[in-house]
């Protein structure tokens, strides 16, 4: 259990889901070892937050477990789906917790919202990669199937094909050294969904992922997107976190995920 998630799924504001998918890793893989390198690495933590004056076992958040994938990538993305929405549907904010990039499709599916904004490294606009149309590198591209529109924070590499996708009017990208000046441009009537893929920090601060791309933002930046998008989500996931490392991109992922439900629960 995530320290702290005391609450029962009858009485949760919040709802935490390990998905330990791992199918698609082109890299380094260990994916799967996310979710509870990320319950683990966050036992250490205070529950008080002085930045919110708030308790996190105090906030609702029930801890569902992890949900372990089939053979069948789109099939366990629909299970997964079905069960974000089972939440959503008995008032309870789900939190995803990768696994792989791609179980953030089925996070965007449940929640439906109208803008969608990560923290990435890449792009992840391909229609496919290495054959497969479900791979972590077409994550952003299955959300705007879901979402009006993108915003792709600290983005720093993807391919010619895709950086001609990022130019059309529905994607906005910012580059690592704006992500400190950049604020939310989410209307009052407008939902979000935000997913932090731990690989948009400089792999100096999260070493543990499978495809580190040097040049990322840093801790503090990525702390403060969360806070400012997290009074407008309906949904949060951390993903990409492995095994290859002593912990710090679990610990890293662990405190973002917290950060998100302090700022979050003042508005519910």
């Amino acid at each position: 259990m995530f320290p702290g998630a005391a609450a029962a799924r009858a009485d949760a504001a919040y709802a935490l889901v390990g998905a330990p998918l791992d199918a698609s890793t082109s890299f380094e893989p260990g994916a799967r070892f996310g979710p509870d390198r990320v319950r683990r690495y966050a036992e250490g933590f205070d529950d008080y937050d002085h930045h919110t004056d708030r308790y996190f076992s105090e906030l609702g958040v029930y801890d569902h477990g992890d949900i372990g994938p089939t053979a069948d990538t789109e099939e366990y993305l629909t299970f997964l789906r079905g069960a974000c929405a089972d939440f959503r549907e008995e008032g309870a904010v789900p939190l995803l917790v990768g696994g792989e990039h791609t179980v953030t499709v089925a996070g965007v599916r449940a929640v439906d919202p109208d803008v969608f904004v990560c923290l990435d490294a890449h792009l992840d606009l391909r229609e496919s990669y290495a054959g497969d149309p479900l791979s972590h590198a077409t994550v952003t591209r299955h959300a705007l199937d879901v979402a009006d529109r993108a915003v792709i924070l600290g983005a720093r590499t993807g391919s010619e094909a895709e950086w001609d996708r990022a130019s059309e009017a529905d994607v906005r990208v910012v580059a690592p050294a704006e992500v400190a000046d950049w604020e939310p441009d989410i209307g009052a009537d407008e939902s979000a969904y935000l997913s932090v893929d731990i690989d948009g920090f400089d792999p100096a601060y999260a070493p543990g992922t499978g495809t580190k791309e040097p040049f990322g933002i840093e801790p503090r930046e990525g702390r403060r997107v969360v806070r400012a998008v997290a009074p407008h989500a309906a949904g949060f996931d951390v993903v990409e976190v492995n095994d290859r490392d002593d912990g710090q991109a679990a610990v890293l992922a662990a405190k973002l995920l917290r950060a998100f439900v302090y700022e979050h629960a003042p508005d519910r």
